[in-house]
């Protein structure tokens, strides 16, 4: 598995999410754009291009999205560096770019809700976050019904959740509420009602975080199917070549990706 690849793991979308494995290899396009890149910077130390294959961000980030990401936002800042390059700490409503925890060889993008020391709880859909209420205008609820466990969060699981979010349940939950560890982040997806995130593995490392998106440097409207085959299928460059411009989101390119900051 290509380690450029983003992964961004959804649910069935009429029913609780389901663990998922998909993923996408760079195809020739992204390969081309991001030769130019590293012409720019001269290195994948501090840029990375990425891919949405699957739609956990919606409507933040699409399917088709091309990314690039800032590998050094988060880094830990040097004597000297720390002068001249914008280190930041990971803050409440960052999207962040990290190794799947349970599956380190898989990429995901999400949300960043929960620092250490935070206190979570979801009621009806409605995010609490240390105790207060927490508006949240990213998020998407594309399903009409609540779900006992995925809406009422944290309860008893009613599907098969990791081993991860199996000791986060047991261990990390005082007064009806998800306590984030030190060290740890809970991340969730903008898609609320379809994305495959701590509620169902648990919290994220803090050394598993890659970084941040910063751009999406193309947008073109493929299917999820067409960006998890491995490499690039025949279907797929055809409908790159004759369908460019009428496919690809003009719109969205160049277009700047931001945190919400939530207290």
């Amino acid at each position: 598995m290509d380690q450029d690849q983003l992964i961004v793991a959804d649910a069935q979308p009429e029913e609780a999410p389901q663990p998922s494995d998909s993923g996408v290899d760079r195809g020739f396009v992204a390969e081309w754009t991001l030769t130019v890149i590293l012409l720019l910077f001269g290195t994948t130390a501090l840029v990375q291009a990425f891919v949405i294959p699957t739609g956990s961000m919606e409507d933040t980030l699409l399917i088709g999205d091309h990314l690039l990401v800032d590998k050094l936002a988060y880094a830990p800042a040097g004597p000297l560096s720390r002068l001249v390059l914008p280190y930041k700490d990971i803050s409440r409503g960052d999207i962040i770019v990290f190794r799947y925890p349970v599956d380190i060889e898989q990429t995901f993008v999400k949300r960043a809700i929960g620092i250490p020391g935070d206190h979570i709880r979801m009621i009806n859909k409605q995010l609490y976050l240390n105790g207060k209420a927490v508006e949240e205008p990213y998020v998407y609820h594309k399903t009409g019904y609540f779900d006992s466990y995925r809406d009422n969060f944290p309860a008893d699981p009613n599907v098969p959740v990791s081993e991860g979010a199996h000791d986060m349940l047991a261990s990390h939950v005082e007064n009806g509420e998800v306590v984030v560890q030190p060290n740890y982040y809970f991340a969730m997806g903008d898609n609320r009602d379809s994305s495959l995130d701590s509620r169902y593995w648990g919290f994220v490392p803090r050394e598993n975080i890659i970084g941040k998106p910063t751009i999406v440097y193309w947008s073109f409207n493929a299917s999820t199917e067409d960006l998890s085959n491995p490499g690039i299928s025949v279907q797929h460059l055809i409908d790159l070549i004759t369908h460019f411009p009428s496919k690809t989101r003009w719109n969205r390119t160049f277009r700047l990706i931001r945190g919400y900051p939530l207290n």
